[in-house]
């Protein structure tokens, strides 16, 4: 008797868009850059004008709605608790395990990325009581308990990647009620408007300086397009009881 075998369909990335490495490369090189940059006391005039300007031009009512709106940019109990939702809700529809390895994946890159980074650079908030000249410095050897988790703003790079999540999984549930793709308008709803609002509201209200939201912004675009390659039905899992190891529709049929 002849032993059949599974084949397995190769693993090819997802594309992204721009398409190629070379845009990953750039975005990396930006924030090397952007990050030598300050460490050499270069940009500190834009953070300190960017900061000044915010302080004289946020009003009570400015700061309740900014600040509601900045939620959305709150990774441990706004994004990371909708993702899972939707990941659970994907599993359900199509008995797979599998949606759940896309909220892993960026609690994965969020976590171990963007938070040894933050530690690494020792840079105040622009709300730090230190003298704005002091805390506006990269690799600072800061007091304790001083803020000191600034650069880059955990928030806007949150915001891209966990969007980028949550795009995959909205167009995955969709497929299970018979929806081919997701509407392109929806997709990049998701994608874009979020992370808009998060970069805008997060340096207004003076939580981060003006460049840690641009570092939050380049680096969340490189773990977004690392995410999006990530071929989720294709990945080799171990055979599981009730074959729940099966593809869920996470990406589009070639």
């Amino acid at each position: 008797m002849r032993e059949t075998t599974t084949v397995r369909r190769p693993l090819r990335l997802r594309p992204v868009s721009p398409a190629g490495w070379w845009f990953d490369g750039l975005l990396l090189a930006a924030v090397i850059g952007l990050t030598a940059a300050l460490a050499a006391g270069q940009l500190h005039d834009l953070d300190l004008a960017v900061r000044s300007w915010a302080n004289a031009h946020r009003p009570e009512s400015a700061y309740w709605v900014t600040r509601v709106l900045n939620s959305l940019g709150q990774g441990g109990w706004f994004l990371m608790p909708i993702t899972f939702g939707l990941a659970a809700l994907v599993m359900l529809r199509t008995r797979s395990i599998r949606p759940l390895l896309v909220g892993i994946g960026a609690f994965a890159l969020t976590s171990f990325v963007v938070g040894p980074v933050k530690i690494l650079t020792d840079r105040a908030a622009p709300s730090s009581k230190l003298p704005p000249e002091e805390s506006v410095r990269l690799f600072n050897t800061l007091p304790a308990n001083e803020w000191d988790l600034s650069y880059p703003s955990g928030h806007v790079a949150n915001a891209i990647v966990w969007y980028a999540a949550m795009a995959v999984l909205v167009a995955a549930l969709l497929r299970t009620f018979g929806r081919p793709d997701a509407p392109p308008a929806l997709y990049r709803t998701i994608r874009v408007v979020p992370p808009a609002i998060v970069f805008c509201t997060t340096t207004y209200l003076g939580w981060h300086w003006i460049t840690d939201s641009i570092a939050g912004l380049l680096l969340g675009l490189l773990l977004g397009r690392l995410l999006t390659r990530v071929p989720w039905d294709d990945l080799p899992v171990p055979p599981l009881p009730g074959g729940v190891h099966r593809p869920a529709g996470l990406t589009a049929d070639d």
